[in-house]
Parts: structure tokens; sequence; C-alpha cells
């Protein structure tokens, strides 16, 4: 509970309004009286928001954070700004829930929704959550990635291992401490004496 409560108080931190402030965001909603209160609370929040409406072609390179209102019936389901903006949070700003609507934030992408009529006190929140939630994404998806590396890695060294026992005739171990040691007299990692063995095994296979 108390780690809990320490990882809040990091996430509403100075620190983390102050990189919220920096967030480049982009609001697409009618010029309304939603979208004037959308508008209002981001700018007391302090972050840098520009509004458009109609939705554009494409929204300015670096935009971190897009509130877009999802009007299936006024068929603004074509979001050709969507593809220049693969790594933005996008949330959803919705008046109603159907099979549709659904379909445009899944269309979207959609990391969060908020419901009309808009209030002031739900769009921090929006902000939080989904940045903390992209931050824990990019986190794992770095995380899952350092393990592929390490496990491919593993696959080479074994493999060079196999190489070598099956040329030299010997066990396993020797043939990675032999392995080991052309590396350090090389002064380069493991893995890239593990490769050259392997390429030039498959080479002479042929």
């Amino acid at each position: 509970m108390a780690r809990e409560t320490s990882r809040r108080a990091r996430r509403l931190s100075p620190e983390f309004l102050k990189q919220l402030r920096s967030r480049r965001v982009a609001v697409i909603h009618p010029n309304d009286a939603d979208g004037s209160v959308l508008l209002l609370q981001l700018q007391r929040i302090g972050c840098q928001v520009q509004a458009y409406w109609p939705p554009p072609a494409e929204l300015p390179e670096g935009t971190d954070i897009v509130f877009c209102s999802v009007q299936p019936e006024r068929q603004l389901d074509t979001h050709d700004w969507v593809r220049g903006c693969e790594s933005a949070i996008v949330i959803g700003v919705i008046g109603y829930e159907n099979p549709t609507v659904f379909d445009a934030l899944l269309s979207l992408n959609a990391s969060w929704v908020i419901t009309v009529p808009v209030r002031s006190t739900g769009v921090l929140s929006a902000l939080v959550m989904t940045i903390q939630r992209q931050d824990e994404t990019r986190a794992l998806t770095k995380r899952i990635t350092r393990l592929e590396e390490r496990l491919a890695s593993a696959k080479l060294i074994d493999d060079a291992k196999s190489i070598i026992a099956r040329s030299r005739d010997v066990s396993g171990d020797e043939a990675y401490r032999l392995l080991r040691e052309r590396a350090m007299a090389k002064r380069v990692p493991i893995e890239e004496i593990a490769r050259a063995i392997v390429n030039a095994d498959a080479i002479l296979s042929r």
C-alpha cells in the first residue's frame, strides 16, 4: 500500500507536472462549450495546446497527446492525421456509447476516453493515467526487447559452442572457454566471435 502511495505521489510530483507542461497537445474538437472547457483546462495545466476543427489532414511533428472528438455521424472516421502521429497518445471525447463509436475509438487506437459534457475535473486525470500507461508500456517494450536480445545472444553462443565442440572434439565447457579466450584476445564481445563462427560454418556447410 505504501509503495502504491509513493507511485501516485511521484506521478503528480513537481517534476512530473513540469514534464506534463512540456507535452504538445492537439485538441480536435468542434468550437463549442465542451471544446472551450477542454482548451481552458489544458491551458490551466500549462500544456502547449493547439485547437483544430475540422480535423486536419496532418498534425505538427512532435505532437504528444491528441484529444479527439469522436462523432461518427458526421463521417469523421477518416482520420488522416493518425498516420503521422503513431506515437501520440489519443484520448477520445465521446457523447454516447455504441458499436460505431467503439469502432472509431479502436481505429484511433485511443488510450483513454472522456465524456461530454466535458468537466475540468476529468482532464488532468486522463492525462496522468494515459501518460503513466504509455511510460509503463514503453518500459515493458524495452524490457522485452532486451530479453529477446539476450535469448538471441545465448542461442548464437550455444550454436558457436556446438560448432567448436564438433570441430575440435572437445566438451561444451571447453568450447566455451576457447570462444571466450578468442573474444578476449580480439577485445571484442563474445557474440561477435560467435557470429563469425556460425556464419563461417554456414558457408562451409554449403
